[in-house]
C-alpha cells in the first residue's frame, strides 16, 4: 500500500505581499514578504507546498530584489521555512528579520539564508539583547551575511546604543549595524544628536549606518 502524499507542514501567514522594505540593510528595496501572523492579525494557513508555489510565481516578477521572512517570531517557523525552500529552491536572496530570541534555529535553515537581520526595539531585559547578540555570532559562524538593526525609543540613551554597537562588533567584526533614529515630530528636522552618535559609533565599529525608516503606506508594516 502506498503512503498518501502530504503537503508538509503549515503556518499561519498574514500574507505574501510585494512591497518596499522599510528598515535595515535593504531598506528601500522591493521585496517579496512572507509575513508570519501575530495573535491579533487575520491569518491564512499556508502549507509548505502552497507557499513554495506562491513564492515561485511571485519571484518571477520583474524588479523584485529579494524575499523577506518577517513578522511574529519568524524563527519559531524555521522548520516550516526549510520545508518550503526544500520544495522550491529560492531564486532570490532570502532575508530573515528576527528579534534574535531563537539563535539555535538558524541551523535549520542552513544554506537557504542570505542575510540574517536581527532587530532590537529596546524596552526589554538585558537577556533579550544577549540572545540577539548570540544570534549575530551564530550567523557569522554559519557564514551568513548578518546585520543588527537598532530602533531606539525616546528614553534609549546614547550610552545604551554605543554599548550594543561595541558588543555586536565583538560578536562579529562583519556585522552591519543600522541605527534608525526616533522620527522627529511635526516635520521637525532630525536632532544633531544623531550625527554625534554616529561619529562615536563609527569609532567603535567599522560599519555603522544612520538610516531613516520608510513609514507606511510606502514602507511595509
Amino acid at each position: 500500500m502506498s503512503t498518501p502524499r502530504t503537503a508538509g507542514p503549515a503556518a499561519a501567514l498574514a500574507g505574501v505581499p510585494l512591497g518596499v522594505q522599510p528598515a535595515g540593510v535593504w531598506a528601500g528595496r522591493r521585496q517579496l514578504f512572507v509575513r508570519f501572523a501575530g495573535e491579533a492579525e487575520t491569518a491564512t494557513l499556508y502549507t509548505a507546498d502552497g507557499l513554495s508555489g506562491e513564492l515561485k510565481r511571485l519571484a518571477a516578477r520583474a524588479g523584485v530584489h529579494s524575499i523577506a521572512a518577517v513578522g511574529s517570531d519568524v524563527l519559531a517557523n524555521a522548520e516550516y521555512l526549510a520545508a518550503v525552500f526544500a520544495k522550491w529552491t529560492p531564486t532570490l536572496p532570502v532575508m530573515v528579520d528576527t528579534d534574535g530570541q531563537r539563535p539555535d534555529a538558524l541551523a535549520v535553515l542552513g544554506a537557504y539564508i542570505t542575510l540574517v537581520q536581527v532587530t532590537v526595539n529596546f524596552g526589554g531585559s538585558e537577556a533579550l539583547i544577549d540572545r540577539a547578540l548570540e544570534t549575530i555570532a551564530i550567523a557569522a559562524q554559519e557564514k551568513h551575511d548578518h546585520a543588527l538593526v537598532l530602533s531606539p525609543r525616546e528614553e534609549t540613551s546614547d550610552r545604551q546604543l554605543l554599548r550594543i554597537v561595541e558588543q555586536a562588533g565583538a560578536a562579529s567584526r562583519g556585522t552591519v549595524i543600522v541605527i534608525h533614529p526616533c522620527p522627529p515630530g511635526d516635520g521637525a528636522s532630525l536632532d544633531r544628536r544623531w550625527a554625534a552618535l554616529l561619529e562615536q559609533a563609527a569609532g567603535v565599529h567599522g560599519d555603522v549606518r544612520l538610516v531613516l525608516r520608510i513609514p507606511p503606506p510606502v514602507g511595509m508594516r
